[in-house]
C-alpha cells in the first residue's frame, strides 16, 4: 500500500493540474480551436509558397540580378512583360511546350485507359502484372533519364536495334537524341513510358467505382459489350479520365528534368521547352527580373487554363 501511494504521489507531482489553463481551453469555441490547430500550417504555407510568389512578382518589375545583389535596383514597370510577350524565341518555346503537352497527354490517356480496362478484368496474375506496369512510375526522373539515354545510343543502344529489326534500317543510321525530327519524339516516348501507369491508376479507380448492378441491368436488356462500353463505362469513367488529363497536362507543362537530362533543349532549340528557357535566363544569363516575369506569365497561363478545365470537369461530374 505504501509503495502504491508513493507512486501515486510522484505521478501527481510530475503532472501538475493547472485549472486556469483547462478553463481557458474549455472556454474556446470550436472555431477558435480550429484556428488554433491550422495556424501553424498557414504560417508555414505563407513562408514556403506565398512569400516567394509575392517576391517573384516584385522582382519581375525590376532590373534585379542575382549575381549582382549589391547593385541598385531600378523599377522598370511592365517592360519585362512587354519584352517577353513580343519575343519570337519565347513563343517558339511555348509552341514546343504545347507540342509536348498535347502528344504526351494524348498517348498517356489512350494507353492508360486501355491498360486500366485490361487490369479491371481481374484475370489470373493481374496483381503481378499491375505491379510490373507500375514500376516505371516508381523510378526517379534522374534514373529514367540516364537509363533511356543509354537505350538511345546509336552504337550500343537497345532501342535502335529494336527499330532496326522491325524496319530493316541500320541501327546506327539514325540518332534519336541528335536528330531534329526524332529528338522531340524521343522525349515523348520516355514520358509516356514513365507516366502512363499513373494515368492507368486513376482510370482504374474510375472503372472500379462503377456499380456492378448497372452492367447486370444492361445484360438483362441484352446490351452488347460495345454498347455497354459507350453507354456505361466511358461516361461514368470520363470524370476520372479528365482528372488524369488535368494532372498530366499541368505536370508536362512544367516539364524540365526529362528534357534537361535527355537533350538539354537541343539539338539547337528543337526541344527547348518553356522551363528550359526560364532556367537559361535565370541561371545562365542571370536575368533575374526577366526570368521572374516569365515565371509569372507561365503561372498565370497554367492557372487560367486549369481553372477553365476544372469548370468543364465539374459540368461533366454534375451531368
Amino acid at each position: 500500500m505504501n509503495d502504491l501511494s508513493a507512486s501515486s504521489q510522484i505521478t501527481y507531482r510530475a503532472v501538475p493540474v493547472r485549472p486556469a489553463v483547462v478553463r481557458r481551453i474549455r472556454g474556446l469555441s470550436d472555431q477558435a480551436l480550429a484556428w488554433l490547430f491550422i495556424t501553424p500550417t498557414i504560417v508555414l504555407l505563407l513562408a514556403i509558397n506565398i512569400f516567394p510568389l509575392v517576391w517573384t512578382i516584385y522582382l519581375s518589375f525590376t532590373n534585379y540580378r542575382a549575381n549582382r545583389a549589391n547593385a541598385p535596383t531600378i523599377w522598370l514597370g511592365t517592360d519585362w512583360y512587354q519584352s517577353i510577350l513580343t519575343d519570337p524565341d519565347i513563343w517558339a518555346a511555348m509552341q514546343v511546350t504545347a507540342h509536348f503537352v498535347i502528344w504526351t497527354v494524348l498517348i498517356e490517356t489512350v494507353l492508360g485507359f486501355g491498360l486500366a480496362l485490361l487490369i479491371d478484368k481481374k484475370f489470373r496474375g493481374h496483381g503481378m502484372w499491375t505491379t510490373i506496369i507500375l514500376l516505371p512510375m516508381m523510378l526517379s526522373p534522374a534514373v529514367v533519364g540516364n537509363f533511356w539515354t543509354f537505350l538511345y545510343q546509336p552504337q550500343i543502344g537497345l532501342f535502335n536495334y529494336v527499330v532496326a529489326f522491325f524496319t530493316g534500317r541500320g541501327a546506327s543510321s539514325f540518332q534519336m537524341l541528335g536528330d531534329v525530327t526524332l529528338s522531340p519524339w524521343a522525349i515523348i516516348i520516355v514520358d509516356a513510358w514513365m507516366w502512363t501507369p499513373y494515368v492507368m491508376l486513376i482510370c482504374l479507380a474510375g472503372l472500379r467505382s462503377i456499380p456492378d448492378y448497372i452492367y447486370e441491368a444492361a445484360e438483362v436488356d441484352r446490351a452488347s459489350n460495345w454498347r455497354q462500353f459507350w453507354s456505361i463505362t466511358l461516361p461514368m469513367a470520363l470524370p476520372f479520365i479528365m482528372l488524369a488529363v488535368l494532372f498530366r497536362g499541368i505536370e508536362n507543362f512544367k516539364m524540365f528534368d526529362m528534357v534537361n537530362l535527355l537533350t538539354g533543349g537541343g539539338p539547337g532549340s528543337t526541344t527547348e521547352v518553356a522551363s528550359i528557357t526560364l532556367k537559361r535566363a535565370a541561371f545562365e544569363s542571370w536575368r533575374t527580373g526577366y526570368s521572374s516575369a516569365f515565371a509569372i506569365i507561365l503561372f498565370v497561363t497554367v492557372f487560367g487554363l486549369a481553372n477553365i478545365y476544372v469548370k468543364a470537369l465539374n459540368r461533366v461530374k454534375n451531368r
